[in-house]
């Protein structure tokens, strides 16, 4: 059938009796060379260590949330919180990528049509902070077909990291994460709901000089969530590029020799 694996969800507790199914599935699924990732399931464990077969976990307070959940709910301060806790654990299936994008003050639980808190480029810059083997774009075809630069930008990143450098960071405030496969770095930053001037010290790379494809939030994502501009820039490793970041904003670039 060219199955490659299943993503398993509902299971929602942590008793004997799932754990139990947990080890089940994943010694079921490696006999047969399927792949594994577990929604709606406890933060990882180990299992992946054991069975490495098993390549993402839920356990998070992830974007679908967002549906549901009352009005005051604050994912943009989670979003820059949860890195620094439940990530420490392993993977996380967050289920990024929303096209719909809201500041706070616009901000509104919709099940048939959900936003995100937070603008379109702190939804790509989680493409690269988050640890993922197995990623998603978590909304409908349709928005994406209509947003092709960010679509390109999102299938282009890679789900597994040759390094991986940390470059600022404050938990429930603001991270930015450099992580590079093959000759290509990604960087993804985001901020709370304080606006931030980051400063990206391109140090961390080799001797050279770099094309830079940047999406940062645009001039009116303070008060219009889904504005971005896309820039392409050629830069000096012992230069540095100060990016502003809107309130719950930030900003994504893949970064190649010249």
């Amino acid at each position: 059938m060219g199955i490659r694996g299943f993503k398993v969800d509902f299971m929602d507790r942590d008793d004997q009796l799932l754990t139990d199914f947990v080890y089940e599935a994943a010694r079921t699924a490696a006999r047969y060379g399927l792949l594994l990732d577990l929604h709606g399931i406890y933060k990882p464990t180990g299992v992946q260590r054991t069975y490495p077969n098993v390549i993402n976990f839920e356990g998070v307070h992830g974007l679908e949330q967002v549906k549901w959940s009352p009005v005051e709910v604050d994912q943009v301060t989670y979003d820059v919180t949860m890195p620094f806790i439940r990530m420490m654990a392993g993977p996380v299936d967050y289920t990024q990528g929303a096209m719909r994008n809201a500041v706070r003050e616009n901000f509104r639980p919709v099940n048939g049509e959900p936003m995100s808190q937070g603008t379109r480029c702190r939804q790509l810059a989680q493409y690269v902070v988050y640890d993922a083997p197995l990623s998603m774009l978590c909304d409908a075809p349709s928005q994406y077909e209509r947003e092709e630069e960010c679509l390109r930008f999102i299938a282009g990143v890679p789900t597994v990291w040759d390094q991986t450098r940390v470059l600022e960071g404050e938990v429930g405030h603001c991270i930015v994460t450099a992580r590079r496969s093959g000759e290509v770095w990604y960087v993804g930053g985001m901020t709370g709901w304080k606006a931030r001037t980051v400063h990206l010290d391109l140090s961390f790379l080799p001797e050279g000089t770099y094309d830079v494809e940047l999406f940062r939030d645009g001039a009116n994502a303070r008060r219009i969530a889904r504005d971005y501009r896309r820039e392409v820039l050629t830069l000096d490793a012992s230069e540095g590029l100060d990016v502003e970041l809107a309130p719950g904003g930030g900003f994504a670039a893949r970064i190649v020799k010249h």
